[in-house]
């Protein structure tokens, strides 16, 4: 995956930079409120809330408001919301997935169809274009918890299949079933990471000029507007000198 840490790092920069914290807050609270009332209220005792608190706490999210999150799982006036995979093609035939919590499936359908269509993309069926990504796990560590091969060694002795090390930092990728276990096995050699989460990873990437690339970043950042939408990935491949631009812009 060559170039994927750089591509992530400038898409979480731009974010940053863009993005309305109280908006980031409110989707936290909502992953974090649903995988409470799936399972435990325990973050110990559960595997998909732990990830959400962890990713949480990496957006700087106090704690007073991810207990409030947790606490309102357990109400009976709790809102209840499905996971929905939405899948299509953006500008210059670019292949996105677009994950969404939702307490209103059809609203989300239509917002997510429209904001497609008005920026030069193309919404299409369940699994149109998931067959070109895989599901993987993602640790990231800060650059000072080691240099390159020791995180490697950590890494693959933890179960790990992959690291990517640059002067951001370490990119551990897991299998989808073995997130839980590698996150925990690193915890104990490395500390706690920064990130661990489940991304989408393309198998195969569509090149795309400076042109087509902000005219995806448009689309990618309507639909992350979408208080319904949790995360957006792509199969973008985009020279340094194209990201970079897009960095500076």
């Amino acid at each position: 995956m060559a170039g994927h840490s750089k591509w992530a790092n400038i898409q979480h920069r731009k974010g940053k930079q863009d993005a309305i914290r109280s908006k980031l807050f409110s989707k936290l609270a909502k992953e974090i409120t649903v995988a409470a009332k799936m399972g435990d209220p325990d973050p110990e005792k559960n595997p998909r809330l732990r990830l959400a608190v962890k990713e949480a706490r990496s957006n700087s999210m106090p704690r007073d408001v991810i207990d409030r999150a947790i606490k309102k799982s357990q109400g009976g006036d709790a809102d209840t919301y499905e996971n929905i995979r939405y899948e299509g093609y953006g500008p210059g035939g670019i292949a996105v997935i677009v994950e969404a919590l939702t307490d209103n499936r059809n609203r989300t359908a239509s917002n997510v169809r429209s904001t497609f269509s008005k920026n030069g993309g193309n919404l299409g069926e369940t699994n149109s274009v998931a067959f070109q990504f895989e599901r993987k796990g993602e640790i990231f560590y800060k650059p000072e918890v080691g240099d390159a091969d020791s995180v490697m060694m950590a890494a693959l002795e933890a179960g790990a299949e992959d690291v990517e090390s640059d002067e951001e930092g370490h990119w551990i990728t897991t299998g989808e079933d073995d997130l839980g276990t590698v996150s925990s096995a690193l915890e104990a050699s490395l500390g706690e990471s920064e990130t661990a989460k489940f991304v989408w990873r393309p198998k195969v990437t569509t090149p795309a000029d400076g042109d087509t690339f902000e005219k995806l970043m448009r689309l990618v950042e309507v639909l992350e507007d979408d208080d319904d939408v949790q995360n957006v990935t792509t199969n973008v491949e985009a020279s340094e000198d194209v990201m970079a631009a897009y960095a500076a812009s």
